[in-house]
């Protein structure tokens, strides 16, 4: 059998090294083709044409998953693992916590006017099962779609805010603030609430899709406003300065993250002192606030009575506590002990020990959720982690801040532990959201390349210290 050979090119007059023969059973090794631009993420099955046009008709709404209907031929696909569950642990315990808490602190009270200590409590369960509900099902549902309901969710926000400022039948005021709607039989809802999620999910879409455009003034700077101020003014007129405070930092925390440069927060930092400094001085309502936290005991019967009252429960508690259902102020003399100061009896009837606990437990939800950011698998999911968890930790410790005299009075509720359903219900949504992205976490902690959320030179999405890596195999996050 006469032997084959390599063909050899026609001569250039340089030396051609030499050409090895391929042996008979050798098996062909195609070199992998180089991933387009149209791909939006590694580690995915896309097999035929179908499959990559649907996949770039989904490429703007941010690698949205598409399957097939024909057997053999899917869209995107992930591979998925368990969620984080040590995120989902001190979850849990707050709700339980608070619960009790509630419990603790509203049955006196709400057995002297409804002869029935359960009513408050009563409805807390019902919202936190509701919340539970929501979140299982946000949770087992692509965190991507949400891109596709982004704007939808900006413009419902941006409507209810209106609303809740228009007088009425339907305008609830409590408080000399005008935040809650009721309609017919319904409950109060408080569309603050959702205008918190709404604005993290819409900035967390357009910052992937600016990429690094954000560092600039023209791209960067002016649109986050235009898509930040709308509703932070909307919350403010109501007036709600708690709830002001918690959407500006947490917006301005994505923000950063994304890429934006410190000048141009130095550039808006004096604009926002100013924009605070004009709001209290031109409200009454915020200024005695903000007279009663510098001095409270100026008026301890009056616009101080929320911060001394606050202060001698937890000065009451001691270290250990006078024990579960044994406070003396709780529902007597702490006003909206069930609500915004409810930090407050837990101090009181656990101790600073008790206080202390419920602090390390945000702080384990802002460690997980800062892991699920940085092992997020687009960029889109890394800034929507990041605005989730900054806006539940910043909540959470302005709240704690008023009922221990280092903020002033701003009227939030503790995420979790507070009585309230409108807060539990989209805490608990914005959690489920938070495991959704778990599910697809990657280890090594950094942001990877997401198209079409690419704003880097080599095609990768631009964020504060991501770094290009090969793609591992996911994994569960891990303590």
């Amino acid at each position: 059998m006469r032997r084959q050979h390599a063909h050899r090119p026609a001569s250039t007059g340089r030396a051609t090294p030499p050409t090895r023969a391929i042996p008979r059973n050798a098996v062909a090794v195609q070199r992998p083709a180089r991933r387009s631009r149209a791909d939006p993420l590694p580690n995915r099955a896309v097999a035929g044409a179908d499959g990559l046009r649907r996949d770039r008709i989904a490429a703007w709404f941010g690698s949205i998953p598409v399957r097939s209907a024909s057997p053999g031929t899917h869209g995107v696909q992930r591979e998925r693992h368990d969620p984080d569950y040590w995120l989902l642990l001190p979850i849990v315990a707050l709700s339980a916590i608070g619960i009790l808490m509630v419990y603790s602190s509203s049955g006196l009270r709400s057995h002297a006017a409804r002869d029935d200590a359960f009513a408050v409590v009563g409805q807390q369960l019902l919202w936190a099962v509701l919340g539970l509900i929501a979140m299982l099902v946000a949770m087992r549902v692509d965190y991507r779609w949400l891109r596709l309901l982004s704007v939808p969710m900006y413009a419902i926000a941006l409507v209810a805010l209106v609303v809740v400022l228009l007088p009425g039948p339907h305008q609830q005021v409590v408080g000399g603030s005008a935040r809650w709607v009721r309609i017919g039989p319904l409950p109060p809802v408080h569309p603050a609430e959702f205008a918190k999620l709404a604005l993290v999910v819409y900035l967390a879409h357009w910052l992937a899709k600016t990429g690094t455009r954000v560092s600039s003034v023209v791209h960067g700077t002016l649109p986050f406003f235009v898509v930040a101020v709308p509703v932070i003014a909307l919350v403010v007129r109501e007036p709600d300065l708690g709830t002001t405070g918690v959407l500006t930092l947490a917006a301005f925390t994505m923000f950063v993250v994304a890429g934006a440069n410190l000048w141009q927060f130095a550039l808006v930092l004096p604009a926002g002192i100013a924009a605070v400094a004009l709001i209290v001085s031109f409200n009454p309502y915020q200024l005695l606030r903000v007279q009663a936290f510098l001095d409270p005991w100026k008026d301890p019967q009056g616009i101080g009575f929320h911060t001394i009252q606050g202060l001698l429960a937890l000065g009451l508690g001691g270290l250990s506590g006078m024990g579960l259902g044994e406070s003396l102020r709780a529902g007597i003399s702490v006003p909206n002990a069930w609500n915004d100061f409810i930090f407050a009896v837990v101090g009181e009837e656990f101790g600073l020990l008790g206080g202390l606990t419920v602090i390390v437990l945000y702080l384990a939800v802002a460690y997980r959720g800062m892991r699920i950011a940085l092992a997020a698998p687009d960029t889109f999911g890394g800034l929507l982690a990041t605005g989730i968890t900054a806006w539940l930790v910043l909540q959470a410790f302005i709240n704690i801040g008023v009922v221990v005299a280092l903020v002033p009075i701003t009227g939030i509720t503790l995420p979790f532990v507070s009585a309230g359903g409108s807060s539990l219900i989209v805490s608990f949504v914005a959690v489920g959201i938070l495991l959704s992205i778990s599910r697809e976490t990657l280890p090594g902690g950094s942001w990877n390349d997401a198209d079409p959320d690419r704003g880097g030179r080599h095609g990768r999405p631009h964020l504060s210290g991501a770094g290009r890596r090969g793609q591992p195999a996911r994994t569960p996050l891990r303590g």
